[in-house]
Parts: C-alpha cells; sequence; structure tokens
C-alpha cells in the first residue's frame, strides 16, 4: 500500500499557468497550460489533510501565484485558518513591472497602476496583513526571455518600501544580467551573444536544478545519451513518497519531490492508496526503472535507439508514453509532458 508517513516541508502550488514557459521549469509551467487557480474549498480540503498528517509550514508556488491575487489571498486565510505557517511566496515579478517596461532605468517610480487596478505596493500592503510576510523572487537568464528583469527588481525596491521581507532566486545571477537591457526580455539567441554561447549549460549548473520536466530538453542537449540498458537498474525509487519538499497542486494532487507528471490525490496517499491502482508509482517504488521498462515495454513502448543522458530522462520518456489517452492511467498528467517539449 502507498501512504505517506508525517509530512514535513511542502509546497502548494496554486496554479500551472504562468506568463513565463522557462527552459527550467520542472512543472511544466507556462501561458498555455490549463487555467484554473486553487479555489477555498479545495484549499481547505488540503490544510485538513496536511495539519493532520503534521505539517506544519509550507511555501506558495506555481504556476505564478499572482495571477489571481483574490484567489492567492483566499488560499492564505485557509492556511493562516488551519495554523500552517507560509515560508514564502514565489513570484517571477512580472506584476511589479513598470510603464510598458520603456525606461531605461525601469522600476525608479512605482506609475500609476491602470483603472481599477491596485498597484503593485497596494498589494503587498494587503499581502502583508494577511499573513504573506515573505517573496522568493525569481531572477536568472531563464525567466529573462520572458519577463524583464527590471521587474523582479523594481518589485525588491517596493517590497523594502512596505516592510515585505524577500530574498532573490538566485541573486548570484545579477552580475551577468546586468549585461543586458533590463527594459526588454531576451532570446536565446541574444543572451548567447551577450553572456556566453555556453550560457544555457552554464545557468544550469549554477542554478543546481533537477533534469525534470521541461529541463529535460537542456539535459539532451548539454549532455551525451547513454544506452538504455546502462540505465535500467532494480533500485526502488523510495523518494517518490519522501515528505522534504513534496508540492500539493491546485486541484489536490500530491506530486513527488523532484519527479514531476506523476501524482495521486494526497486524500489517499494520507489514508493509504489500494495496491494496483497506480501501477507506474507502484512500479518505480518497488523495482526503479527496470520495473517500469517492463510494464511501458508491456503496452508497445519502444525505446530511443540512442538512448538518454540518465536515468530520469528515461523515465520520463517511459512516462510520456504511458500517460498517452490509449493507456488511461490517471496518475499521470498528460499535459506536464506534452508541455515539457513544446517549449524547446
Amino acid at each position: 500500500m502507498l501512504k505517506t508517513g508525517r509530512l514535513d516541508h511542502g509546497g502548494i502550488m496554486v496554479n500551472y499557468s504562468c506568463p513565463a514557459a522557462c527552459r527550467h521549469c520542472l512543472y511544466s509551467c507556462s501561458p498555455s497550460r490549463r487555467p484554473g487557480y486553487m479555489g477555498r474549498e479545495q484549499a481547505a480540503e488540503v490544510c485538513r489533510l496536511l495539519r493532520g498528517s503534521g505539517c506544519r509550514s509550507v511555501h506558495i508556488g506555481g504556476g505564478e501565484p499572482f495571477l489571481n491575487f483574490e484567489g492567492l489571498l483566499a488560499v492564505l486565510r485557509e492556511l493562516n485558518k488551519a495554523g500552517i505557517h507560509v515560508e514564502y511566496i514565489e513570484t517571477n515579478g512580472f506584476w511589479a513591472g513598470c510603464d510598458s517596461m520603456q525606461r531605461k532605468n525601469a522600476g525608479v517610480d512605482e506609475g500609476p497602476a491602470s483603472a481599477g487596478e491596485e498597484s503593485p505596493r497596494d498589494k503587498l500592503k494587503r499581502l502583508i496583513a494577511e499573513g504573506g510576510s515573505t517573496l522568493c523572487i525569481s531572477v536568472d537568464p531563464f525567466h529573462a526571455e520572458y519577463i524583464p528583469y527590471a521587474a523582479p527588481l523594481r518589485l525588491t525596491r517596493l517590497c523594502e518600501e512596505t516592510g515585505m521581507d524577500y530574498f532573490l532566486w538566485k541573486q548570484q545571477f545579477l552580475q551577468e544580467l546586468s549585461r543586458l537591457d533590463p527594459a526588454r526580455s531576451h532570446s536565446r539567441s541574444e543572451m548567447e551573444a551577450v553572456l556566453a554561447r555556453s550560457y544555457l549549460a552554464d545557468t544550469a549548473r549554477k542554478y543546481g536544478i533537477r533534469m525534470g520536466g521541461r529541463a529535460v530538453n537542456i539535459e539532451e542537449e548539454c549532455l551525451p545519451a547513454r544506452p538504455v540498458k546502462e540505465l535500467l537498474d532494480a533500485v526502488p525509487c523510495r523518494g517518490l513518497l519522501s515528505t522534504n519538499h513534496f508540492h500539493i497542486d491546485m486541484d489536490g494532487f500530491f506530486i513527488p519531490p523532484g519527479c514531476t507528471g506523476l501524482r495521486i490525490p494526497l486524500a489517499e496517499l494520507v489514508e493509504g492508496a489500494l495496491p494496483g491502482k497506480y501501477p507506474v508509482f507502484e512500479a518505480l517504488y518497488q523495482g526503479g526503472t527496470d520495473a517500469l521498462f517492463n510494464l511501458a515495454a508491456g503496452r508497445g513502448f519502444i525505446p530511443k535507439a540512442a538512448g538518454y543522458p540518465s536515468k530520469c530522462n528515461f523515465c520520463f520518456y517511459a512516462r510520456h508514453f504511458l500517460a498517452g489517452p490509449d493507456n488511461h492511467l490517471n496518475e499521470l498528467d498528460q499535459n506536464h509532458y506534452e508541455e515539457a517539449l513544446m517549449y524547446r
């Protein structure tokens, strides 16, 4: 039986939609992902399950949580009522962008909000009042393809003015980003010309990212393929039920740490999922990539002749095959795999 123990540290993914489709996104978020946001009732149920399983703190992420500010506040209220501390809220800072991002020194002044729209400063004040005290603000070359980096920098200044705590993830990229125009986004070719032809691999290395989700494309580009027989073993993937840095998505699904595209309702894992209901999860948890290969091959999967750069990369493609409409495996999020391969 698949069953979690005490849930220590995790995150709540309030949506999958995002203004960016970053190359390293573990959750394959993008502007084209299924719209929607975690509702109040779903948030209350997730809080009940987390609290009952011993979880006392979480972070909030997405997608981009600030795409629905009132929805974000509603989730925050449910966490507060449940006595679950919010460590930080993740954001790429797009919503703090200055007027059309046209000024060279973008972000010096706040600028007026559109008619009927709260200013970024007012949003921060409301967030603080509801118990949201810290932002994790993304800034790196991957985000810079979609979000002019003046926006997150401006957000840091607004945080300082309003008393909101924040940290940049990751601040180490600011020096190289300073060579780019802060008022606009930049294509891969532009960043290769200004930063380095190897900026893609360099950024992934400095980030220390997990090569899952959309990052499978980076791994395939930067690392040599190995024959599939070298990647198969029977070592159980017991990290699938790790209670350290798990995520719960907007629909109440438990997503294992670092192994995205797999999902099981949190309510079932807390009580114990029935044996045989989730064959992919069970194959990996009990028999590793060897068991997954046998499961996928039995349904018609043919591995790439050239092989894969890692066993996790192989696992992604085997699950991508199993996520297809002919297999009817609800534990696999087909959109996750399709989105990961859409933006290359």
